[in-house]
């Protein structure tokens, strides 16, 4: 079954809050990878907020899902999550990234409560998760291990040497993402280091990949809907490949890579709030919420 009505407002009006958030929290740092955070936000928060068995009073639950953001720079839209969950105090989001602060830019397993991998270098991420998922196996838990990795993060070749161990293994309870928001640092990701045929390359490494709307919650939802019943059986692993827009909600940001990473004062600021809640109307609009 999807999504009911009162599951995707609740997804929606979190999201939503969340975007805002991430703003702040540029604002206070005075800068921050703004662009990732806000294209990947959507897929973060149907986990945490929807799929996760996790436990904020208790971040080191042996029994806890774990999750790896592989593109570690978008640890300001993670932080926003985990200090509305409650895992650190909404306070510390004024601290990001300046001097002293337990909240780097890429935040650290040892200082964040509910982080469960440091990540930041990327290529990583990938074969951490599959780590997880065979401790899993081999400790007979039933913990399931998702993974966000970036779209230009592909470019590593770690990545598809993860992806070839985890078919290998047929590690089917390591559910995989990539936030194909199309764009890197340096631009897009088909000018730089061309990723297409994105899909096929999965599945000649033995996935089963499934392309869909990284900011349709019911998509989202059904997708790992199906990624999690491989578990009952030995299917394929599955990767989800999210197709997002960087930027997501912010007009003036949608879609260009130089808002990789940005700064932004309290004038901008106003603006992103403004184009967020357009943003949040027009959507919830199209739902006939």
């Amino acid at each position: 079954m999807g999504l009911n009505k009162e599951e995707l407002a609740h997804l929606e009006e979190k999201a939503h809050s969340l975007r805002h958030s991430i703003v702040n929290t540029v604002l206070y740092a005075g800068s921050g990878h703004i662009g990732g955070a806000l294209s990947a936000l959507d897929i973060m928060v149907i986990l945490y907020y929807h799929f996760m068995n996790h436990r904020p009073e208790d971040p080191n639950w042996e029994d806890r899902d774990r999750f790896v953001l592989s593109k570690g720079h978008a640890g300001i839209g993670f932080v926003s999550i985990l200090a509305d969950l409650g895992y650190i105090e909404p306070e510390q989001l004024k601290t990001f990234n300046l001097t002293g602060s337990k909240l780097g830019i890429h935040l650290d397993s040892n200082n964040v409560p509910g982080v469960d991998a440091s990540t930041g270098s990327l290529g990583h991420g990938l074969s951490i998760a599959l780590g997880m998922a065979l401790a899993a196996r081999q400790l007979k838990k039933n913990y399931r291990t998702f993974c966000i990795l970036g779209d230009g993060e592909c470019d590593e070749g770690s990545v598809w040497e993860a992806a070839m161990a985890t078919a290998h293994f047929n590690a089917t309870n390591l559910v995989t993402f990539v936030d194909r928001n199309h764009f890197m640092i340096d631009g897009n990701t088909e000018d730089v280091m061309k990723l297409e045929p994105f899909a096929d390359k999965w599945r000649a490494f033995g996935f089963e990949a499934l392309v869909i709307n990284g900011h349709d919650y019911n998509a989202l939802h059904d997708a790992i809907e199906h990624a999690l019943a491989g578990t009952e059986k030995p299917v394929k692993p599955v990767v989800i490949i999210c197709d997002t827009v960087k930027g997501c909600g912010i007009d003036f940001m949608e879609g260009n890579y130089k808002w990789h990473y940005g700064a932004i004062n309290e004038e901008v600021a106003e603006q992103c709030h403004r184009s967020l809640d357009q943003y949040y109307q027009k959507r919830m609009q199209e739902k006939g919420a």
